[in-house]
């Protein structure tokens, strides 16, 4: 049985019973200690279950009964009437009543000595072994020495194999036995957090990897020492789980969530660097339509995934219809992924016009995927751009594309003048924006006026770190030009002309489908061309339709227009006619050459 790597419990209690047919009249009995000296009972088949139990992590010592004592004394103790022993006068009342009236027991020492368990025969009459229990017992205790420490290698290895070696918590091999052995009967019963470190990665890059160790250990040890709210568990190079099982916590996991991320920020000593350690929690409870552990973790990733976009160094809780939306963007950015490395995005192009000469002074780019014979707005896949992987991704392939476009048209001798490129809050944020530009446009020899960044509103509205705003004022010192799109749908618009100085405003189409003479529409355009003339700012209004509307922004002032009226977003092939027929020739006149913009341009 040993050899063949049964348990160690059914190969000592078989042991006992093969013992036992031996020697008649003898009951057997097989603790362990473990290593900081406690009893726990292996084996006891002729021993009712009550007794063994009540011997469970007993300390040893030089009265504990005689197994405890042989344990302490690591020498055997023969106990020939426990009535009246001091050895058992703390313990007799757990014999004697089960007729039990003498003990003998025998340690097991292993290789350095030391007792790991002891082998005892109880008696029903006062009296001590016998020659031949005696050689049955040695026999036992040998083969109890081998189980004993294969055992305990085999506890060793699996402790390493499940056990995270620089924070000593489980690892995720650990978790996924753990959450298999989850039930899912009782709603409720148990729930999850999955918990992100957010600056690992500035650890890492600003004060060495070795600063980062130091933050996996000072976090590792902190959700340890957040017992109350379950085993924890370093599933990955900065991502923990908590399995809970506390009821009273299960019914407001803010509370323990909070409660860990507060002990999280505490700053810590990595190195000699001052560190304070920052998370981000997802959690989700067992719910009645969960039919599987991994369903729960699963809710919890979802969770998690909201919580870094909407509530970095917080905590969000699994609802159902948070599930659906995730569910919905993931399959996203697998579609724009897929037509990303099959070559399926495509940059469409809508007409910048003079709304007096109808000339075409710019474009617009703008992302379409092609699936089967269809072209699909950018629109259709919005939610896989709030991944920053993708919204990167397609900023750089569009870029590429656009580049070798304009290539073509300077070739074809167009007069081309510029392109709008619009940009995401990630591209924006990312700090390497400039680069990107001049990585795609100097590969194909486009100069960058002939370039304008497009940054919708809503791109401003979270800056309180004034990232969006450097990157503004970095890209206009390279000389290009940025245009603010969507203008007055952030609902802060004035507010952000005075803080992020741009050249250009892109009024958006909800203010122009209703233009009409004495209507609040056309008193706020009217008054958004007075004021960006006054700041100097060039205006192109969007989603122009009708040949009213666009009348009524000419007798206004607005110079430029683009919308439907003049021309759908088309491919690069319908552009390029449209170029050859429609291009401003006299671009010394155009209203956006970078002369005409304010100086700081």
């Amino acid at each position: 049985m040993i050899a063949t790597g049964n348990t160690l419990e059914s190969t000592v209690a078989r042991m006992c019973v093969e013992a036992e047919k031996l020697a008649p009249g003898a009951l057997c009995s097989v603790l362990a200690v473990d290593r900081k000296g406690f009893i726990h009972p292996l084996a006891g088949p002729s021993l009712p279950p009550g007794y063994s139990a009540a011997l469970d992590g007993l300390p040893v010592g030089p009265n504990t009964g005689s197994c405890g004592t042989a344990a302490y004394l690591r020498e055997e103790v023969t106990v020939t009437d426990i009535a009246n022993d001091p050895k058992w006068s703390a313990f007799k009342h757990l014999a004697l009543p089960l007729g039990l009236r003498a003990c003998w027991s025998k340690p097991i020492l292993d290789a350095a000595g030391y007792a790991i368990g002891t082998f005892a025969f109880y008696y029903r009459e006062c009296r001590g072994p016998t020659q031949l229990e005696r050689q049955i017992v040695d026999r036992c205790v040998h083969l109890s020495i081998i189980a004993l420490e294969r055992h305990q290698r085999v506890s060793e290895q699996e402790q390493r194999a499940f056990t995270d070696a620089l924070t000593g918590l489980a690892n995720r091999a650990a978790f996924d036995v753990a959450l298999a052995a989850l039930h899912c009967d009782s709603p409720g019963r148990w729930g999850l957090f999955i918990l992100d470190l957010d600056n690992l990665k500035v650890v890492n890059d600003t004060f060495g990897h070795q600063a980062g160790d130091c933050l996996l250990r000072t976090v590792g040890s902190r959700l340890a020492a957040a017992s109350s709210t379950g085993q924890a568990f370093r599933v990955g190079g900065d991502e923990f789980a908590i399995i809970l099982r506390n009821r009273e916590e299960l019914y407001d996991l803010k509370r323990p969530a909070e409660h860990i991320l507060n002990l999280l920020v505490e700053p810590a000593d990595c190195g000699g660097h001052v560190v304070i350690p920052r998370g981000t929690i997802g959690g989700a409870v067992l719910s009645p339509d969960d039919h599987s552990p991994e369903r729960v973790r699963q809710h919890a990733d979802f969770a998690l995934y909201h919580a870094k976009e909407t509530e970095r160094g917080g905590f969000v809780q699994y609802w159902p219809e948070l599930g659906t939306n995730i569910t919905r963007r993931l399959n996203n950015i697998r579609e724009v992924d897929t037509a990303l490395r099959e070559d399926r995005i495509e940059a469409f192009y809508q007409p910048v016009v003079r709304l007096d000469t109808r000339e075409i002074v710019g474009l617009e780019a703008l992302c379409r995927m092609r699936v089967g014979d269809r072209i699909i707005s950018a629109w259709h896949f919005q939610e896989a751009m709030k991944d920053v992987h993708v919204a990167k991704a397609l900023t750089e392939r569009m870029m590429m594309l656009v580049a070798a476009d304009v290539r073509t048209w300077l070739d074809l001798g167009i007069p081309f003048q510029h392109v709008g490129v619009n940009v995401s809050s990630a591209d924006m944020h990312s700090g390497t924006l400039v680069t990107m530009l001049a990585d795609a446009f100097g590969r194909e020899g486009v100069p960058l006026k002939h370039v304008i960044i497009e940054v919708t509103e809503t791109v401003y509205m979270d800056d309180r770190r004034r990232l969006v705003s450097d990157a503004v004022e970095a890209l206009r010192a390279q000389g290009l030009r940025v245009a603010l799109d969507d203008f007055g749908t952030g609902y802060a618009s004035l507010t952000h002309l005075l803080t992020v100085p741009v050249d250009i405003i892109k009024i958006d189409k909800c203010f122009i489908e209703r233009l009409a003479p004495g209507t609040a529409n056309m008193a706020i355009v009217e008054g958004l061309l007075d004021i960006a003339k006054k700041l100097k700012i060039r205006v192109i209004a969007e989603g122009v339709e009708t040949e009213d509307q666009a009348d009524l922004l000419r007798s206004a002032g607005c110079i430029l227009g683009q919308g439907y009226l003049f021309s759908r977003p088309v491919d690069r092939t319908v552009t390029t006619r449209l170029l050859v027929k429609h291009a401003q020739r006299d671009v010394s006149s155009s209203v956006l050459q970078p002369a005409l913009l304010p100086s700081s341009s």
